[in-house]
């Protein structure tokens, strides 16, 4: 193999993966799983963040200056957007995307009206949040974000209907030198959560999340079905098997979860 024929040795765990996620609000101090409530838009084909700058060149009308040289170079503006195909309609995603709009409650529905005016509160924060193949997280901030594409709705035959939407940042007058879009790049060790995998045959657990933050406590309570008796449980974390201190009389309890979990239970007749 030649000298170059390699890689960082940080280069898989530094690969983002699968689509991430648009949300109202993140805290990336505390990288938990969204809320249901905070998710945007369900998505198809994946999520596109752009920061484009734009530059002007003072020297290219000019006589005699070399045009393209960097001390000559001025940046105009930023453009920050966040672009997406969703699947989902309801009154608040279509709000979105129309950007200046009105959203009212009837009888059996939910009516939005575009609105001839802008308002100031039509602007908001978004977020997109992807995973890490280290565990930790990619996070992009997009202020004063509003739709300025507008709606488009898109149907095909035994389809889904989509919209395209396209969310720009804007900077604000009362503080017009900041860019419209922040980048986090989360640590693994900072928040995060692991996996929670339940392998159950005839029992039926209260714990119905996938994940659980990480380094906080998981209880989880097991009831057999009728006419049935737990018969084996075990509990492994991070693969280690600690169904002896972990388990007792129906109640799996973890002071304090380190790895992905998975706890497998089955109860006979």
């Amino acid at each position: 193999m030649g000298r170059f024929t390699t890689i960082s040795a940080d280069a898989f765990d530094t690969l983002q993966l699968d689509a991430g996620v648009l949300l109202t609000k993140f805290n990336p101090a505390n990288p938990v799983r969204p809320d249901s409530d905070d998710i945007i838009a369900t998505t198809t084909g994946g999520i596109q963040v752009t920061c484009k700058p734009t530059y002007s060149d003072l020297a290219e009308d000019v006589d005699n200056a070399q045009n393209g040289l960097k001390e000559y170079m001025h940046l105009d503006s930023w453009e920050c957007s966040i672009g997406f195909t969703s699947l989902k309609f309801n009154g608040d995603n279509t709000k979105w995307a129309l950007g200046s709009a009105d959203k009212t409650a009837g009888t059996g529905y939910t009516k939005v009206v575009p609105r001839r005016n802008l308002s100031q509160d039509d602007f908001s924060t978004i977020w997109w949040v992807g995973d890490k193949a280290n565990g930790g997280a990619v996070a992009v901030k997009l202020l004063n974000a509003i739709s300025s594409d507008g709606l488009s709705i898109q149907t095909t035959k035994n389809g889904k209907g989509q919209s395209t939407q396209t969310i720009f940042g804007h900077p604000s007058v009362t503080a017009p030198d900041v860019v419209p879009m922040e980048f986090y790049d989360i640590d693994p060790t900072e928040g995060g959560f692991w996996n929670v995998q339940q392998i159950l045959s005839h029992v039926a657990s209260d714990f119905e999340d996938v994940s659980v933050v990480a380094g906080e406590a998981l209880e989880v309570n097991l009831t057999a079905d009728s006419t049935y008796t737990i018969d084996t449980v075990i509990v492994l974390m991070g693969g280690e098997d600690i169904t002896e201190t972990a388990y007792n009389a129906g109640t799996v309890t973890i002071a304090s979860v380190t790895g992905d979990v998975s706890i497998t239970a089955v109860a006979t007749s």
